[in-house]
C-alpha cells in the first residue's frame, strides 16, 4: 500500500466532483483522512455519487463554496475542471493556503516508472498507442490520467516493475509548477508534494491556441504545458515534436535529452518518415523501420505522427520493435476520434467529436480524400479560426454550421470569401446537431463522408465531447 504520509494528519478539502474529485475523496477517506467535499452541485444532482462518498467517510459541503470552509483546511486538491480564478479559491490564496490535485498526488505516490503525454491534439490517442505497445511487449501496463480512470484508484496495485503511462492536460499539468503554491505557507511534510515535478518519460507533442476561454491568455496555456518537461533530470527523456513551431522552440531548450519525432525531417536519435516507412534513425542516422505506412490502420498524417511519438516513448520504456509493428498495424482508434459510425447509402459517416479546437479540424479534415460534407460549431473557446475556413473551403463540398459558434464561424468564412478567390463550398447554419445530421443525411451522395468534426468544445447542448459524439452516432444509427 503506498505510504501517504505526506498528508497524514491533514484537512483535506476537495473542491469539486468530477471523475478525479469523487476517486481522490474515496481513497484518502478510506486511509484515514479527514476529508471534506465542496461542489456547486446539490446532493440530489450527485445522486449515487453523493451516496458512495457518506458511505466512504466523506463529509459532503454542496450547493455552495462556503468560505467557512477555508477555516477547517490545511490542503486544497482542486478538480481540473474548477478554473483557479473562482472567487472560492481566490480567497484560499488570500488564507495561504496550498493547491494539489489528484494526478499530482498520484505521481507523488507511484512507484513504478512513470511515462506522460500531453499536447494540444493528439495526446489520448498517443498515450493509448503507448499503453498498447507497451502491453505487446508484455509489460505490466497501467494507463489513466486525462482519459480513463483516475489512476489514485490502482495506485496500491501498481509494482515497482510495472509501467504508467498518463494523459495530463494543462489543467492537470499547472499543479506541477511549485510556483503555483508561491502565495501559501507550505508545512514540511507537503514540501516533497507541492515540489516542482516532471514524468521521467514525457512527450510534449504539440501547442498550438487551445481553451483560451479558460486559461488566462496563451502565455498562460505554454506555461502550464511546459511543467511536463521543465523539471527532469539529465538523464530523463523529453520526447517533443519538431514540426511545430512551439514544441521545436521549447525542445532546442534541452539538448541532448530530447528525442525528435517529424513528418518532415530525419533527426539521428529520433523518428520520423523514412521512404515508405516510419522509422527510427540512430545516431548516424540510419534508419530502423517501425512499420510501412501502408499498412497502418489508423487514418490522417496527424496519426502517423502519433505513432512515431508513441514509438520513441515504448522504447524509451522498453517495449520492442515487432510490439509497436504489431498495434500500428491493428489499432484503430479511440472512441471520437475519426470513427466510423456507420455506411449509409454508400456515405460514411464519422465521429471526430474530440475536435474541439480549429487545429484538430484541419487534421480531421486532411485525413479524406473523399468529398466531404462538414458538420462543425459548438462552443467558441476564443481561437482563431481563419487557416481552418481557407482549408473548409478547399476540401469540403458543403458546410453544416450548427450551435453556438455558426454565426461566428460563418462570418470568418464569409471574410475569408471576399478577401480571397478559390472555390466556395455551399454554407448552411443549423440550431442543434439533430438538425444537422439530418440536412447532411440529405445532401451527402454516394462515395461522400459525412464529418463530424465540430472545432469547438461541446458546452453549449452538451456535457462533453463524449456525449456529442455519443449523440452523433445515435443519430447517424437512426437514419
Amino acid at each position: 500500500m503506498a505510504d501517504i504520509g505526506v498528508v497524514a494528519g491533514l484537512r483535506v478539502l476537495v473542491v469539486g466532483l468530477g471523475r478525479e474529485g469523487s476517486a481522490l475523496a474515496t481513497y484518502l477517506a478510506q486511509r484515514g483522512v479527514a476529508v471534506t467535499v465542496t461542489d456547486l452541485q446539490p446532493e440530489a444532482q450527485l445522486g449515487q455519487m453523493a451516496a458512495n462518498l457518506k458511505a466512504a467517510g466523506v463529509s459532503l459541503v454542496l450547493g455552495e463554496h462556503p468560505n467557512w470552509l477555508l477555516d477547517q483546511t490545511d490542503l486544497l486538491f482542486v478538480s481540473p475542471g474548477v478554473p483557479l480564478e473562482v472567487p472560492f479559491l481566490a480567497q484560499a490564496r488570500q488564507k495561504k493556503l496550498p493547491f494539489s490535485t489528484e494526478s499530482r498526488l498520484f505521481c507523488h505516490l507511484c512507484p513504478a516508472r512513470l511515462v506522460a503525454i500531453t499536447g494540444s491534439s493528439g495526446k489520448t490517442t498517443t498515450t493509448t498507442l503507448t499503453g498498447k505497445m507497451l502491453e505487446a511487449g508484455g509489460q505490466k501496463t497501467w494507463v489513466g490520467g486525462n482519459i480513463g480512470r483516475p489512476l489514485i484508484q490502482v495506485v496500491d496495485d501498481i509494482s515497482p516493475q510495472d509501467v504508467v503511462v498518463m494523459e495530463l492536460s494543462s489543467f492537470q499539468l499547472e499543479y506541477f509548477h511549485a510556483r503555483l503554491n508561491e502565495h501559501a505557507v507550505i508545512p514540511a511534510q507537503l514540501q516533497p508534494l507541492l515540489a516542482s515535478f516532471s514524468p521521467p518519460v514525457s512527450a510534449l507533442l504539440n501547442i498550438t491556441p487551445n481553451h483560451l476561454d479558460r486559461h488566462p491568455s496563451m502565455k498562460h496555456y505554454v506555461h502550464a504545458k511546459r511543467a511536463l518537461v521543465d523539471y527532469q533530470g539529465p538523464n530523463d527523456v523529453a520526447v517533443m515534436g519538431l514540426d511545430n513551431d512551439m514544441t521545436r522552440t521549447i525542445g532546442h531548450q534541452f539538448g541532448q535529452r530530447v528525442r525528435w519525432f517529424s513528418l518532415e525531417a530525419q533527426i539521428p536519435g529520433g523518428a520520423g518518415l523514412y521512404k515508405n516507412s516510419l522509422a527510427f534513425f540512430d545516431a548516424t542516422g540510419r534508419p530502423e523501420p517501425i512499420v510501412n505506412v501502408a499498412e497502418v490502420k489508423l487514418r490522417g498524417r496527424h496519426n502517423q505522427a502519433n505513432i512515431l511519438a508513441a514509438s520513441l516513448l515504448a522504447r524509451e520504456a522498453g517495449a520492442t520493435v515487432e510490439a509497436m509493428r504489431q498495434v500500428a498495424t491493428t489499432f484503430a482508434g479511440v472512441e471520437h476520434r475519426l470513427q466510423l459510425v456507420r455506411v449509409v447509402n454508400n456515405v460514411s459517416y464519422f465521429n471526430d467529436s474530440i475536435s474541439t479546437s480549429p487545429e484538430r479540424l484541419t487534421a480531421a479534415l486532411r485525413s479524406f480524400s473523399e468529398p466531404i460534407v462538414l458538420l462543425a460549431g459548438g462552443k467558441d473557446k476564443h481561437l482563431p479560426w481563419e487557416d481552418a475556413v481557407r482549408l473548409m473551403r478547399n476540401v469540403t463540398r458543403d458546410i453544416i454550421l450548427f450551435g453556438h459558434a455558426a454565426q461566428l464561424i460563418y462570418e470568418v468564412i464569409e471574410r475569408v470569401t471576399k478577401r480571397e478567390t478559390g472555390r466556395a463550398p455551399n454554407v448552411h447554419r443549423c440550431e442543434t446537431l439533430e438538425e444537422a445530421v439530418q440536412l447532411a443525411a440529405k445532401m451527402a451522395q454516394p462515395g461522400d463522408v459525412v464529418l463530424l468534426s465540430p472545432g469547438c468544445a461541446s458546452f453549449d447542448q452538451f456535457s462533453s465531447y463524449t456525449q456529442r459524439g455519443e449523440r452523433f452516432a445515435e443519430l447517424v444509427n437512426q437514419l
